[in-house]
C-alpha cells in the first residue's frame, strides 16, 4: 500500500520477517509439554482467573460499556479504512512536532534504521520498554549482535530476559511463572533477597534498573496508540518504566505497527476507556503517557530526538484480506485470559510472539498459513473471545476462515480430514449417525470407570493423555427429545 504524498521506496510490503521464536520441538509437542506441567498450570490459573474478574468489575463501572465498545469498533474500522490518509496525516504532524518518521517495510528494514539511529548517535547501552513489534522484529538479538547492550526496563520483560526466554502474554509476559520461581530467579541474577513477596521483588528490581535509565544511551518503547491530527504516541504502562525510558535517554526510538492510529485525540479517550478495563480492571492504567516531539528549548526533561518507525511487517497484505478486522486489536489481552485452550497451554506452546485467539489469526495471517497450519485450530471455537473483545472482533469466524484456507493449502493432516469425512457422511445419514451413537454408548460403558474413562485406545489416547474422557449417556439427546415429545401427545 503506498502512501500519498510520500516517496514510493515507503510504499508497505510483505515481510519476510521470522515471527516465531525459535524452538526445536512440534506444535502437538509444546502441547503436550505445557499440559504436564502443574507449575504452569497454577500460574495461568492464578493470572488468568483474575484478570477476567478484573475485567468484568472494570467493565461494570464505565456506563454505557456496550455503547462504548461499539464506539471503540467505529473507530478501528473507519481509521483501518482510511490507514493510507491517516499515515500521511501522522507523519506530517510528527515531523511538524521536531520528531523524525521512518517507514519500515518489514522486520529486516526496522531493526536496521534503529542500529543506524544509534550508530549516529554513538549509542551503546540501550534501555527498552514493553513492545510487542520489537519482540516480532526481534530487535534485542538484532542489537546485542551488532554489539550493544539492550536491557528491559518492563519488570515482566526483564523478568523473562533475565530468564533467557520469550513473553508467553501480551499485557503480562511473565504469566507463565510463579511468585516463587521469580523470587529465585531474580536472586540468582541481580542478587535480590531470596523471597516470594512482590513488594520486596519490586523493590529490588527498581533499585537494579534506577543506574540503567541514567545511562542508557537510547530509550525503545512501543507505541498503543498513534493520534493523526497531532503526531502524538499514546504509551500505556502501569510500572513508570515506559516513562523513564522514554524521557530519561537522550533519544527516543518508538517502534509502531502501522494499524495503532486514531484520527484525534476524542479517538484517543474513547479506545483508553476500554484498554486498561479490558486488560487490567483498571479504569485507566497509572502511567498513560503522551508524546508529542522531543523536548523543547524550555523543557528540562525528555530526549533531545525523538524517532517513530511505522512498521508494516505484513499489516498490508492482512489488510487486504479476509482476517483484515484482527488488524482492528487494541492489545489487551483479554482474549488470551477468556480462552479455555491458552489458559490450558500458556503462550510459549502456539511457538509464536503473538499466543492465544488473536495470535492464532494474526501470526498466519502475517507469516501465511502455510508456515502456521496449526494455529487457528488451537481454539475450541467457544465464542469466548469474541465475547470480552473490546472492540468485538469475530475472532471464531476468521479462526474457520483460516482453517479452511489451510485445507486448501494441502495442510489439513490426513487423520483429519479422514475424521471429518467420516463424521460428514455419518452427519448426513441419520441410520449412520444413530449406530454411531449406540457404539460410542457401548464402547464408552465398557471403557469407563464411575462415569470416565481413564485412557482412550490407539489414536484417541492424545484426548486422556491429558484429561479423562466422558462416559456417553445411556440416553441420546435424540432419543430424550423423542420421549418428550411422545410424553405430550394427547391421548385419544
Amino acid at each position: 500500500m503506498a502512501v500519498p504524498g510520500l516517496p514510493s521506496s515507503v510504499s508497505f510490503q510483505t515481510s519476510q520477517s521470522q515471527m516465531s521464536t525459535s524452538h526445536p520441538i512440534t506444535f502437538h509437542e509444546r502441547i503436550e509439554d505445557a499440559l504436564g506441567n502443574a507449575q504452569l498450570h497454577t500460574a495461568l490459573n492464578r493470572a488468568t482467573q483474575r484478570f477476567a474478574t478484573q475485567r468484568a468489575n472494570g467493565l461494570a463501572s464505565l456506563p454505557n460499556a456496550d455503547g462504548i465498545r461499539d464506539h471503540a469498533r467505529l473507530i478501528r474500522a473507519h481509521t483501518l479504512s482510511n490507514l493510507d490518509r491517516y499515515i500521511a496525516q501522522f507523519a506530517e504532524a510528527v515531523e511538524a512536532s521536531g520528531g523524525h518518521i521512518h517507514f519500515a517495510k518489514d522486520a529486516a528494514e526496522a531493526n536496521a534504521i534503529c542500529l543506524e539511529i544509534a550508530k549516529q548517535t554513538g549509542a551503546k547501552k540501550v534501555v527498552k520498554g514493553k513492545s510487542m513489534v520489537t519482540e516480532e522484529t526481534h530487535l534485542n538479538d538484532f542489537l546485542e549482535q551488532a554489539g550493544l547492550e539492550v536491557i528491559e526496563s518492563d519488570l515482566g520483560e526483564r523478568i523473562i530476559q533475565l530468564a533467557g526466554e520469550t513473553p508467553s502474554h501480551i499485557v503480562a509476559p511473565a504469566i507463565h511463572k510463579t511468585k516463587e520461581e521469580i523470587g529465585k530467579l531474580l536472586h540468582q541474577t541481580i542478587g535480590a533477597p531470596l523471597t516470594d513477596e512482590p513488594e520486596v521483588m519490586t523493590a529490588a528490581a527498581r533499585e537494579h534498573l534506577r543506574e540503567v535509565y541514567l545511562t542508557a544511551d537510547i530509550g525503545v518503547s512501543g507505541v498503543n496508540f498513534g493520534v493523526a491530527e497531532t503526531g502524538s504516541i499514546c504509551l500505556v504502562e502501569n510500572e513508570g518504566n515506559g516513562r523513564l525510558t522514554t524521557t530519561a535517554p537522550r533519544v527516543h526510538v518508538a517502534f509502531m505497527g502501522m494499524e495503532r492510529l486514531v484520527p484525534a485525540m476524542a479517538d484517543l479517550s474513547v479506545m483508553l476507556h476500554v484498554l486498561a478495563r479490558s486488560a487490567t480492571g483498571q479504569k485507566l492504567s497509572v502511567y498513560t503517557n503522551i508524546i508529542t516531539g522531543p523536548r523543547r528549548a524550555n523543557e528540562p526533561d525528555g530526549p533531545d530526538e525523538l524517532h517513530i518507525i511505522l512498521v508494516d511487517n505484513g499489516r498490508s497484505k492482512v489488510l487486504a484480506s479476509e482476517t483484515a478486522e484482527i488488524l482492528f486489536c487494541i492489545r489487551c489481552g483479554a482474549c488470551l485470559n477468556a480462552c479455555p485452550v491458552y489458559r490450558e497451554i500458556g503462550g510459549h506452546a502456539y511457538g509464536s510472539v503473538y499466543p492465544g485467539p488473536v495470535g492464532s489469526v494474526l501470526t498466519p495471517s502475517l507469516r501465511g498459513i502455510e508456515n502456521w497450519p496449526e494455529m487457528p485450530h488451537a481454539s475450541s471455537l467457544c465464542g469466548a473471545c469474541r465475547e470480552v473483545c473490546p472492540v468485538r472482533i469475530d475472532l471464531p469466524k476468521m479462526l474457520v476462515e483460516l482453517r479452511n484456507q489451510g485445507d486448501k493449502a494441502g495442510k489439513t493432516p490426513v487423520w483429519l480430514k479422514a475424521g471429518l469425512m467420516a463424521y460428514r457422511t455419518a452427519a448426513t445419514h441419520p441410520a449412520l449417525f444413530k449406530l454411531g451413537v449406540q457404539m460410542g454408548q457401548l464402547g464408552t460403558r465398557v471403557l469407563a470407570r464411575a462415569g470416565w474413562i481413564n485412557r482412550l485406545p490407539g489414536p484417541l489416547a492424545g484426548w486422556t493423555n491429558s484429561r479423562d474422557f466422558p462416559q456417553f449417556p445411556k440416553k441420546s439427546f435424540s432419543q430424550m427429545f423423542s420421549q418428550h415429545g411422545n410424553a405430550e401427545k394427547p391421548r385419544n
